[in-house]
């Protein structure tokens, strides 16, 4: 009884908020207000963020505003982050005046975009996983896969401009989005921080306001979320398959690692066995600082290696599950086992094998490195916030 009267409050409030875009967004535009907003205004992170920094120096006569999610008011406040609270009255005045949205994920379905607001989709991730329109099985609980498509077509059709890192994604982000606006191949904004902060000095510092200790390596765990293993929608589970006593046996005393769970993943997982040693860092606010101080990446489908190799670091695809995710989850765009740029392996006895074998030889590129970074990291070299920002920004 009180979820279905949940559900139909939510119903009209939804309502009341589609009303409020109608009518107010016939209000004058205020062509230099923009609205930057990254993973449901849960986070202070990712292209949105990387282009907001460029414009707050650049772009100093623009309003510069984020939409932050009831209770991560704090992530902008830590900042000094101008900021309105998601969902809030003076949000919704903020994104119906607004001259541009700025965010990486899809808008609910309720969204309607004034005439006068240029929509920037950012994005965020070059895709290894089939897409949107591209899923062929669907396990997403809460929404049928024919609705989800449609309303995917719906949120795509506001969206006036796309960045693309890379040809590749450019392909499929036309047809899996169903995209017909303007794609800005500039590669992601994201990534030039690993071009203007790569350097021993900005690592250290990063690590000493970590709290980590700076006399061990880092190895950066970033798993992606599985679309069959879930709590809820949106709310998905998390098996951590890697067996963190035998990673502690054998590296304890020269490494450290940092977990990083995808974004919708609800677990929090027990770390404390592992105090000194594995650190939760899935809080953390942007990834990219954990791509710049650690010295190894450890992932499996997550699009976190395509942004990784741009550092030109090791990187493990501890692929546990593979014959399951390829061939029933969600398939792959393209041959995994052929172009991934590191080895492969699915237990971890294998992970700590091909650890020992990077410490044990000097470092070199994976045979299929080079060929792999021309394909998916060619466009990025540290300018591409400022390619977006002279491309899109054209009315400011």
């Amino acid at each position: 009884m009180r979820k279905h009267m949940f559900r139909a409050i939510k119903g009209i409030v939804q309502k009341l908020y589609t009303v409020g875009f109608a009518v107010l967004g016939k209000l004058p535009v205020k062509r230099r207000l923009i609205v930057f907003e990254s993973f449901f205004g849960r986070q202070y992170s990712c292209n949105p963020r990387a282009i907001y920094e460029y414009m707050h120096v650049h772009c100093p006569d623009c309003q510069l505003i984020w939409s932050a999610a009831r209770g991560c008011e704090q992530i902008f406040e830590k900042h000094d982050i101008p900021y309105v609270r998601r969902y809030s009255l003076r949000w919704l005045l903020f994104m119906t005046q607004a001259g541009y949205w700025v965010t990486n994920i899809r808008y609910p379905d309720w969204f309607r975009k004034p005439a006068h607001t240029i929509f920037l989709q950012t994005w965020h991730g070059t895709p290894l996983k089939r897409l949107a329109l591209d899923i062929e099985e669907w396990h997403e609980p809460g929404v049928a896969a024919d609705l989800y498509k449609k309303q995917f077509k719906k949120d795509s059709a506001m969206w006036d401009y796309l960045i693309s890192p890379n040809h590749y994604s450019s392909k499929i982000f036309r047809r899996a989005f169903g995209f017909k606006g303007t794609l800005v191949e500039s590669g992601y904004p994201r990534n030039d921080i690993l071009y203007q902060a790569n350097r021993p000095a900005e690592i250290e510092q990063l690590k000493k306001e970590c709290g980590l200790p700076r006399d061990r390596k880092v190895i950066l765990y970033a798993p992606t979320w599985r679309d069959d293993q879930f709590y809820d929608k949106g709310k998905y589970k998390f098996r951590l398959a890697l067996d963190l006593d035998k990673m502690q046996e054998a590296l304890g005393k020269d490494y450290i690692i940092l977990l990083r769970l995808h974004y919708l993943v609800a677990d929090h997982l027990d770390l404390s066995d592992y105090h000194g040693f594995v650190y939760d860092f899935s809080k953390f606010e942007d990834i990219r600082g954990l791509y710049l101080l650690s010295d190894l990446l450890i992932t499996d489908y997550s699009s976190v290696f395509f942004d990784y190799a741009n550092l030109h670091r090791p990187m493990i695809f501890f692929a546990y599950d593979l014959d399951q995710y390829r061939d029933h989850l969600r398939g792959f765009y393209f041959d995994y086992e052929k172009k991934a740029p590191g080895p492969i392996v699915q237990t971890t006895d294998g992970v700590l094998q091909a650890i020992h074998t990077y410490e044990r030889t000097e470092y070199r590129p994976w045979p299929n490195f080079e060929a792999f970074y021309r394909q998916f990291c060619a466009l990025e070299n540290g300018s591409s916030s400022q390619q977006v920002v002279r491309r899109v920004f054209k009315k400011v």
